[in-house]
């Protein structure tokens, strides 16, 4: 692996890691400071994490894109793969490494910093078809302002973009935005609100890639050329990469 990659790599799994804290440690903080009150609960878990992302968006994607998301990954390789842009599929492959491990230590990383055992199962069913269309309507959503911006050279507001779409997402789908098959996974090891049963996680991630296929379609005929972008996904790093070494 090279330096470059593995230097993105490091920064797509930590990144992935805190975002996953965020999920986990605010929706621990908000079940105990709100307790009795879902509805709070979920508005304090959304905020938090939509903060969040911004931030980390901003701290590593200077480095890698910021992707933390195998779906944008997949989608970045699969726009660029003609236009000579975007990720290889050594890249693709290592990028998701980086991010479902990454995913599974942010989890335990949260439960440790709040005094719980370090993974638990999830019990908290999340199934239905409702709520895997719900997690198509996100994740195509996610996907489709992600690569409408970097195709139109806006991604100097995808942080502020992004996050706002999550919390948004929070309230106005079912799944409350799940939208990553990497944090679908990590969210498995806690038994907390945040969390999901590992027995939903499939569903969850299946729904997710459909989301992804349809982002593909609708961009393809609103946003030709989009591949010509890819580099810049979610934010411009390859040229910043290039300049650092």
């Amino acid at each position: 692996m090279s330096l470059s990659l593995t230097r993105r790599a490091s920064a797509e799994f930590a990144g992935t890691a805190l975002l996953v804290t965020a999920v986990v440690g605010s929706g621990i903080a908000a079940a105990r400071l709100s307790p009795g009150d879902v509805g709070l609960q979920l508005l304090e878990n959304a905020i938090a994490t939509a903060f969040a992302l911004a931030a980390l968006i901003l701290t590593f994607g200077p480095v890698s894109g910021a992707h933390f998301n195998p779906v944008v990954s997949a989608v970045d390789w699969w726009l660029g793969r003609r236009a000579g842009t975007g990720l290889t599929c050594s890249d693709l492959a290592t990028y998701i490494a980086a991010q479902v491990t990454g995913a599974i230590a942010g989890c335990v990383l949260a439960n440790l910093m709040f005094d719980l055992p370090a993974a638990a199962w999830s019990r908290t069913d999340r199934t239905g078809g409702n709520l895997w269309l719900a997690e198509i309507v996100a994740t195509a959503g996610l996907v489709l302002l992600i690569f409408a911006l970097a195709r139109s050279g806006r991604t100097a507001v995808a942080p502020a973009a992004v996050g706002a779409y999550i919390g948004a997402a929070y309230w106005f789908t079912s799944s409350t935005s799940f939208a990553n098959p990497a944090v679908t996974i990590g969210r498995a090891f806690t038994d907390t609100f945040a969390g999901i049963a590992s027995t939903s996680v499939p569903g969850f991630v299946v729904a997710q890639l459909v989301g992804g296929l349809l982002a593909v379609a609708a961009l393809a005929a609103w946003y030709p050329h989009v591949g010509d972008a890819a580099d810049a996904v979610v934010v411009s790093h390859l040229a910043q990469e290039t300049e650092a070494r």
